[in-house]
């Protein structure tokens, strides 16, 4: 599971769906990260959902589509 990218932090692995850090960690493809905290790491894809929401209302807002 090892590629030569950065071991600090925490990952969460989209491959593997669970929190990764050390050594142990997918390539970079298959990773979002680094987090500070294991804790942080685990709900990395709701913060996505939530980041993708807000930059859909905001593109919605400058192209005019929401009044």
């Amino acid at each position: 599971m090892n590629d030569s990218g950065p071991r600090g932090g925490y990952f969460w692995c989209l491959r593997h769906k669970r929190v990764e850090s050390g050594d142990d960690v997918c390539p970079a493809q298959f990773r979002l990260g680094p987090y500070a905290s294991a804790d942080d790491a685990t709900h990395a894809l709701e913060n996505v959902e939530k980041r993708n929401a807000a930059w859909d209302d905001e593109d919605a807002r400058w192209t005019g589509e929401v009044s």
